[in-house]
Parts: C-alpha cells; sequence; structure tokens
C-alpha cells in the first residue's frame, strides 16, 4: 500500500471582518480531507455559536491550566481574551494525513512556523478599511466600542502581512475563496508528496 504522506499544516490568519471564518468553512465544505482546528478561547459564547464546533469555550482559570501543562501549540491573549490551539487535536489530525487549518493571529502564526517551519501560511485582506468597518458592523456581533478597538488594531495585525507565504484580499467572496482553494491544490500536487502516494505507479512506470 502507498504511504499516506503526513497531513500539510496551513495556517491562516486575517484581521477581524475580514471573512476568514466565512472563507474556511467554505473551504472545509468543498475540499475533502482537509479540517479546522477547533481552539479554546476565554470569550464568552456568542449567540448561535456551539461548544467543540466553533470554539471550546473555558474559563480563565481552566485556560491557564492548560498552559502551565503545555498542552498548547500556541496561544495569545487577544482583546482582553485567551484563544489557543490544542497541540493533541493538531498532532492526531496530521499523523491520519489529514490537512489541518489553523485560524490564528499573526502571533501565533509565530509560534507555530517556529514549531512547524514547513506550515503554510496565508494572510487574507480585506478590500478596504471601510468594507472591514462595514462588515464588523452587519454581523452585529458586538458593540460600537468593541468595532472600534477591533478597527484600530486592524493595521497593526495588518502591517505583518510580509510574515506569511501568500496573500488573499476577500473582495469577491467566490473568487477569495477560489485563490485558497488553489493554494491547498497546489501543495497537494507537489512531487514529494504524490510520489508518496504514486510508490507502486513510479516502480512500474520506471521498470525497464
Amino acid at each position: 500500500m502507498p504511504k499516506t504522506p503526513t497531513g500539510i499544516l496551513y495556517i491562516i490568519a486575517a484581521p477581524s471582518g475580514a471573512g476568514k471564518t466565512s472563507l474556511v468553512k467554505a473551504l472545509i465544505e468543498n475540499i475533502n480531507n482537509l479540517a479546522v482546528s477547533v481552539s479554546h478561547t476565554t470569550r464568552v459564547q456568542r449567540s448561535g455559536e456551539e461548544h467543540g464546533k466553533h470554539y471550546y469555550f473555558v474559563s480563565e482559570q481552566a485556560f491557564v491550566d492548560m498552559i502551565y501543562n503545555g498542552e498548547f501549540l500556541e496561544y495569545a491573549r487577544v482583546y482582553d481574551y485567551y484563544y489557543g490551539t490544542s497541540k493533541e487535536s493538531v498532532l492526531q489530525l496530521l499523523a491520519t494525513g489529514t490537512d489541518v487549518i489553523l485560524e490564528i493571529d499573526w502571533q501565533g502564526a509565530a509560534q507555530i512556523r517556529r514549531l512547524f517551519p514547513a506550515a503554510i501560511s496565508i494572510f487574507i485582506l480585506p478590500p478596504s478599511r471601510d468594507t472591514l468597518k462595514n462588515r464588523l458592523q452587519e454581523r452585529a456581533q458586538d458593540p460600537e466600542k468593541i468595532i472600534n478597538k477591533r478597527m484600530a488594531k486592524a493595521a497593526e495585525e495588518i502591517s505583518h502581512y510580509a510574515e506569511f507565504d501568500f496573500l488573499v484580499v476577500n473582495d469577491d467572496f467566490n473568487k477569495a475563496l477560489a485563490d485558497l482553494q488553489a493554494i491547498i491544490y497546489c501543495q497537494r500536487l507537489k512531487t514529494d508528496r504524490q510520489a508518496s502516494l504514486h510508490t507502486q505507479l513510479l516502480t512500474h512506470l520506471l521498470e525497464g
């Protein structure tokens, strides 16, 4: 049997309101053998969110205990709340050959790149600051004070774009989704991965 290669780890980051979550959801629905890592957070659960599906909602003390026990690949404090990626769940998925997406901020991305230099990182940009603010207002999840705080933070987040392998502008959703799909398909078609999947075929073709 051909050997199943270890899954590819993807980092997808963006300023709040750029459409990252919607794009990742569509990617998961459209591409086989691709999963998103569910992060832990200390922020309040919003209406419509499910524990274990959107986030694992935990107390700050529980989160700190997990940090102490070394249970996170990365974690950061963002807008007064902690967010972190479980080490065990990500490594288990990768070991099965499943490609894994981490939806994290630039701070978490820097931590992951140190641990996984081969990780593929993607930054999603909004088409303009006005569009970014409109999207934050339209989703009606945060008061104006928080929206203004997110807008003030956006420039700092975007300033780290050059640390990422790919840039995708989310102006037209379908085009941005197609761009992300192209990145994933391209990584899967690299010679080392294809050779690992098709060892028998290559052996047969090379027989003299």
